[in-house]
């Protein structure tokens, strides 16, 4: 389930993100990762975007609204999904349900994400060539690291690396894997349909899209009302690929991931499901900590104003 959350993310230009801090707490110390993250999701998008000053000041201010906004509106949805989970854990489950809880973890996402956009449709008509450009040079340097990780090597160093990656993940949660689970995670690496070629073709459409749109942007007489569209759709086409093709793949790989994870768990011991049960404990204790920090406010952003031509 986060497996392909994050490769949802590390695919995907410039909208990518408040996944990991904001919204699946994902952190190795959740509540400190949570509350920083306007600061860490400001210099995600400053590698990118190299901000001026007053670009920064715009940024940073509405990052902050956008977390005050998630911590009153989206933490008390997950606390109850949180909940939900602990009361599946000790049960067997199926491909379906793990799939429904990665649905509807991922609405939740689009729905954080659709906060930002009006940001980036602020600053978009202020960004300058040598923005562009270094916006391009980041995305070679992430497609290069991309192709190291998943295209480069032999099949079985990359084989090797997703299962270090899997078992880690899953660990997290359940504790220690046995041998016969270890087998589980090979024989699903083995098997998928994960096609790293194919995932990086579609990494460079959305950067060739991102530019597209941010320089049709930097146009004279291009309303704020049309900014903001462009740029929402350039985040529905992020998260959805036009491409019906490329849809149907991630969709059956994305079926796969929740098969093995449906399997996994089926295979957990009493011990492990305890474990489980308590790592969910532990980050509805931190959600619901950080949902108490919530001020009072506007239940929405408040809607920012262009940036200065």
């Amino acid at each position: 389930m986060r497996s392909h959350l994050r490769l949802v993310v590390r695919s995907a230009p410039i909208i990518g993100v408040l996944l990991l801090c904001m919204t699946l707490l994902g952190c190795s110390a959740v509540r400190l990762g949570y509350n920083s993250g306007p600061t860490l999701t400001y210099w995600w998008l400053d590698s990118y975007f190299d901000f001026d000053d007053a670009q920064s000041l715009r940024v940073r201010d509405d990052l902050q609204a956008v977390q005050d906004w998630h911590r009153r509106q989206e933490l008390p949805l997950l606390i109850q999904k949180l909940k939900d989970l602990q009361a599946m854990a000790p049960n067997s489950v199926s491909t379906e349900q793990v799939c429904s809880a990665v649905d509807d973890l991922q609405q939740r996402l689009q729905v954080t994400l659709e906060q930002v956009v009006p940001t980036i449709a602020a600053i978009a008509p202020s960004l300058q060539d040598a923005q562009l450009e270094h916006m391009i040079a980041e995305f070679e340097r992430r497609d290069q690291k991309w192709h190291d990780e998943w295209i480069a090597g032999t099949l079985a160093e990359r084989s090797q690396r997703r299962f270090k990656q899997i078992v880690d993940r899953v660990e997290s949660f359940y504790g220690t894997l046995g041998p016969a689970q270890l087998d589980i995670v090979r024989q699903h690496i083995k098997t998928s349909s994960f096609d790293g070629p194919r995932q990086m073709r579609e990494m460079q459409r959305r950067h060739q899209d991102a530019l597209q749109v941010l320089r049709a942007l930097r146009k004279p007489k291009v309303t704020a009302a049309k900014a903001t569209a462009e740029v929402r759709a350039l985040l529905l086409r992020t998260l959805k690929a036009p491409d019906p093709a490329y849809r149907a793949y991630m969709d059956k790989l994305t079926t796969e991931s929740c098969a093995a994870m449906a399997t996994l768990h089926n295979s957990s011991t009493p011990e492990q499901r305890i474990h489980l049960v308590q790592t969910l404990q532990g980050y509805e204790e931190d959600a619901r900590a950080l949902a108490a920090q919530a001020t009072s406010g506007p239940a929405e952003p408040a809607a920012p104003t262009p940036a200065p031509l």
